[in-house]
């Protein structure tokens, strides 16, 4: 099929003081416009794709507001500026007429564009459309990430899984659809029946309490708890039930995972890594004074299951308490950035060794044993597969890096603003290129409130501590903000 050139303001998330990051959308002075080169599939000349280009701003004032558009391109050249302009003044104006003039302006543009630039072969790395809709929720990529596809009974757990998520669609009818909700409780409760007996003994030797209560609980629940709010027709008791439930099943899940499911390589095995899961209570302090409904607590989950040395590295700064006292240095609507330390270093300088310290790329490709270390998919030959952990959830955390270093990530890391307009999971320029490491699972709404100046207060770890391995924290009192200094106190 002919290629299409979508001009998108994504803003990538290099690391702040990076020559390479400044230079890379020079083409663009007021925002950095970067190309996302997507694979047509000839069914149409006048397919349509998202496109969405956003201002320089990082004010909530000014928004980037998504509009379809023709094809912009059919050639991977840089769109010239004067047209680049007039394509991004479509989102940047507020006036209602200058708004539609400007639309109408970007797509008659944008098909003066597709008709005189030539056509040519698109590297097919840059990205790929996948079918379906992605998974966006957090909780459920998180499961899905865990390792215990041929554990016993791990079949049918993931069926119980699959069948409390798909009542989803069953919330979305007004009213809620009781008759679903009672076939997928019913499914659910034949699947977890036939399993029962192989999950319980298949639990890991410390997480098998844990694990047995879980599963009883759960049971109780599709047994009981749920056929009773369905006969009540309590619409309101269902998502609730629902969420508590598939809570029961991420710790059955998880108290499956017996031992770390592979050997970090020899070259990394000293780096800290976080071999299993850990939970962060993640505090934001906000300069715009006003209340927020959930407060400004965020809880966030780290995977070591399918990055350990990232995770590693983030949560060893956290127990160092290097990002409390550190201000929000990006906030543009597509990412929340930090993690750039005062002085000229571009990330955390390692007292023992007074040199930067930084993590090799690690990505999890889905099905894989090991993360893909060292370089992107696409530098890999496996631009069409799938990280274990994509891009795919509001909330989303990665580490931020030199555009054309893959393996500069030291201490700066973003969470993705994933509005499905703006970055839709199908066509992204992320998986695959930047380590995630991690989902926030809980309010993170309130990043859509932050701005840059705003403070991390503090960072601390609520479970997991123990599953990390050659840390090099010292426990601080009174540093943090990006302090690269080693001086230690006693413990609080």
């Amino acid at each position: 099929g002919i290629p299409y050139a979508l001009t998108m303001a994504a803003r990538t998330p290099f690391s702040s003081k990076s020559p390479s990051a400044r230079a890379s959308c020079s083409s663009a002075p007021s925002s950095s416009v970067c190309r996302l080169l997507v694979r047509g599939s000839g069914h149409s000349q006048a397919q349509e794709a998202r496109h969405v280009v956003c201002g320089a701003a990082s004010s909530r004032s000014q928004r980037c507001e998504p509009h379809v558009v023709t094809r912009v391109s059919s050639s991977d050249d840089v769109v010239e500026d004067d047209k680049m302009d007039l394509l991004r003044s479509a989102w940047t104006t507020t006036d209602p007429k200058q708004n539609a003039m400007a639309k109408a302006s970007a797509v008659a543009m944008s098909a003066l564009i597709a008709i005189t630039s030539p056509a040519v072969v698109t590297p097919p790395a840059m990205a790929t459309l996948q079918p379906g809709d992605p998974i966006k929720n957090a909780n459920t990529l998180l499961r899905n990430a865990l390792p215990i596809d041929k554990k016993p009974g791990a079949k049918d757990i993931r069926e119980v899984q699959r069948s409390l998520e798909a009542i989803d669609q069953d919330l979305k009818v007004p009213g809620v659809r009781f008759s679903g909700v009672d076939a997928k409780v019913k499914k659910a409760k034949d699947s977890l029946r036939k399993s029962k007996d192989a999950l319980s003994k298949g639990f890991a030797p410390d997480k098998a309490q844990q694990g047995k209560d879980a599963l009883n609980e759960l049971q109780k629940g599709l047994e009981s708890d749920f056929p009773a709010i369905i006969e009540a027709k309590d619409k309101y008791a269902v998502q609730p039930t629902q969420t508590k439930l598939l809570t029961y099943v991420s710790v059955v899940e998880e108290s499956l995972v017996t031992e770390f499911p592979f050997q970090i390589p020899a070259e990394y095995s000293k780096m800290p890594a976080l071999k299993g899961r850990a939970v962060l209570d993640v505090t934001l302090k906000l300069n715009d004074n006003l209340p927020h409904e959930n407060g400004t607590h965020m809880m966030l989950i780290l995977d070591g299951y399918n990055a350990p040395i990232t995770a590693g590295n983030f949560m060893d700064l956290v127990m160092r308490r290097f990002y409390d006292g550190m201000e929000i240095q990006r906030a543009d609507g597509f990412v929340v950035q930090t993690g750039d330390p005062d002085g000229p270093a571009e990330g955390f300088i390692d007292p023992s060794t007074e040199a930067l310290r930084t993590v090799p790329l690690e990505i999890m490709v889905k099905g894989d044993k090991t993360p893909v270390y060292g370089e992107t998919l696409e530098e890999n030959g496996r631009y069409n597969e799938d990280p274990a952990i994509p891009f795919n959830a509001y909330g989303t955390i990665a580490m931020a890096r030199a555009e054309f270093e893959d393996n500069s990530a030291s201490s700066q890391f973003f969470w993705l603003l994933k509005e499905s307009e703006l970055t839709p999971s199908n066509a992204n320029l992320l998986d695959g290129r930047y380590a995630v490491f991690g989902y926030l699972v809980e309010n993170q709404d309130l990043l859509s409130s932050v701005q840059v100046g705003d403070t991390i207060e503090s960072i601390k770890v609520v479970s997991g501590a123990d599953l990390l391995e050659n840390a090099t924290y010292k426990v601080f009192s009174g540093f943090g903000g990006g302090n690269n200094s080693d001086e230690s106190s006693s413990s609080s």
